[in-house]
């Protein structure tokens, strides 16, 4: 007998329930459940009601495991720690925890400028900072593209 190797899906693709539950360790009605208290969770409909998970919302239902099932809040405790909260923002914070954990102290960390300012911002303004964020952005790329090279070459 041979052994078949499962092909992994790619990070962007679509989740069935029962994919994100095995991946979570919880049965599937606990994903049903969870859609019910935590309105962000919108997974996907199709035909027959099969759910499909987007990335965003998988990395949702893993915050929400966690604060669950590892750090011990409530459902009403989560609901609070979540209220105004995106999808696009969990999966954002997840994937800068990942970059974090694969290059450790080595990735530059970036702070969002604090505005004390509440008056309306012309649009000039609002292009310049754009301008400011797209070289910083643009900095940061050839960082992390030095640290693969330098980190390709360790290990050739």
């Amino acid at each position: 007998m041979t052994d078949v190797q499962v092909a992994t899906k790619a990070e962007s693709a679509f989740r069935t329930i029962s994919e994100v539950a095995e991946e979570l360790g919880v049965q599937q009605h606990v994903l049903r459940f969870w859609e019910t208290k935590f309105t962000q969770v919108k997974p996907l409909k199709r035909g027959g009601g099969r759910r499909y998970y987007r990335p965003e919302d998988v990395a949702l239902l893993k915050k929400i495991h966690t604060l669950l099932y590892a750090e011990g809040y409530t459902i009403k405790g989560v609901q609070k720690l979540l209220k105004g909260v995106s999808k696009v923002q969990v999966l954002a914070e997840q994937k800068a925890e990942q970059a974090s954990k694969i290059y450790g102290e080595n990735l530059p960390k970036v702070e969002a400028p604090i505005q004390q300012n509440t008056a309306p911002v012309e649009d000039s303004e609002h292009v310049l900072v754009l301008k400011s964020v797209l070289e910083e952005l643009l900095e940061m790329r050839s960082q992390v593209e030095s640290l693969l090279a330098e980190r390709n070459e360790e290990a050739a």
